[in-house]
């Protein structure tokens, strides 16, 4: 399974997930004026990756807005996530936001809540 590589825009975030390491990066801003066309590809290239998928699964966020539009997309990819953790997979979501940003820190605060999976809030100046 290749990488996947998307070079960050003004309204799409940077992606990086590569399959060997297991460690997946989302960083940027997710204002894309379609979401599904942004975020479907990446929800096909996820669920082809967990068939056969690194021991250990990280996914890095460090999003610094996220449109209502992306956020149901992102809270879909969190559900792929929480599928193959109660499947027994090992993974893990680090949700990073800037201090003070309480607006990213309560979304992150909000899908911790309802995935129920290993979850981390990461703070930074």
């Amino acid at each position: 399974m290749n990488r996947l590589i998307i070079n960050k825009t003004a309204n799409t975030p940077g992606i990086d997930f590569n399959p060997t390491t297991g460690k997946f990066d989302i960083e940027g801003r997710s204002i894309p004026e379609d979401p599904g066309s942004f975020y479907d590809p990446l929800l096909e290239w996820l669920t082809e990756y967990f068939s056969t998928a690194a021991p250990k699964t990280v996914l890095n966020v460090n999003l610094d807005y996220v449109n209502s539009g992306s956020s149901k997309y992102l809270l879909g990819l969190f559900k792929v996530f929480k599928k193959r953790y109660k499947a027994g997979i090992d993974v893990e979501i680090n949700w990073f936001y800037e201090e003070d940003d309480e607006a990213i820190e309560s979304l992150g605060d909000h899908y911790r809540s309802i995935l129920q999976i290993p979850f981390n809030m990461k703070e930074y100046i």
